[in-house]
């Protein structure tokens, strides 16, 4: 899936001292840039879309109020996306519909076939043995908006920790290190859920290209 990074932003020193001189400019471009994928990441935590926009708010708001606290020592995408993360979850808590990130996988059942997979003993250990058939372009702008709707609407159906993960990786462009940063899990953890949350929707793709070729 595409992702979508911050390829437009300056150097996060150059945010740093423009939020903390309150250029508006500055801040209008990291609304622009972030709230959308914000939105999608608090939506995971929360009941409603009117809870996510409230933990969205919340969150540019703490950010205003605490960025001439800023240290440094994460990136300023990890720092904001934390705040995030934090807020929403409080707020899930209270709405009884976070699942804890410590939460065992074995509740979790395959979302593919583990003998679709390269073994331990082969020469990319996890990787697909076969590549999978190659997907039509789409043609035209129905399709396009018919497929970017599958994709939401594979992403929707995700358990809430793989839907938290893929959204920051494939969705924000975070690496793997900001992921578990901003979540606080470990690399192990974030390649597993990542990893099932990939192959759930690429078999949603799957599925619908094979019902769509057999229509044909």
């Amino acid at each position: 899936m595409e992702s979508f990074a911050d390829g437009g932003l300056p150097p996060d020193d150059v945010v740093v001292a423009a939020l903390r001189a309150g250029d508006e400019a500055m801040f209008a471009t990291l609304l622009d840039t972030w709230s959308r994928g914000m939105l999608w990441l608090a939506r995971s935590h929360v009941s409603t879309n009117d809870s996510a926009q409230e933990v969205v708010q919340d969150t540019w708001l703490a950010v205003i109020r605490g960025i001439d606290a800023f240290e440094g020592r994460s990136s300023v995408k990890t720092w904001v996306y934390r705040i995030l993360v934090n807020t929403a979850r409080k707020r899930g808590v209270r709405e009884n519909r976070v699942v804890p990130w410590s939460s065992a996988f074995e509740h979790e059942s395959p979302t593919v076939e583990p003998a679709r997979f390269q073994d331990a003993d082969d020469l990319l250990p996890g990787f697909w043995k076969d590549a999978p058939a190659a997907w039509p372009t789409p043609e035209g702008e129905v399709l396009a908006t018919e497929m970017r709707g599958l994709i939401t609407k594979a992403l929707a159906e995700l358990p809430h920790r793989q839907r938290v993960v893929i959204t920051l990786r494939d969705v924000e462009g975070c690496t793997s290190e900001e992921v578990c940063e901003i979540l606080e899990i470990s690399p192990a953890n974030q390649r597993v859920l990542l990893h099932r949350a990939r192959a759930a929707v690429r078999g949603r793709l799957e599925e619908y290209f094979e019902t769509a070729g057999r229509s044909a």
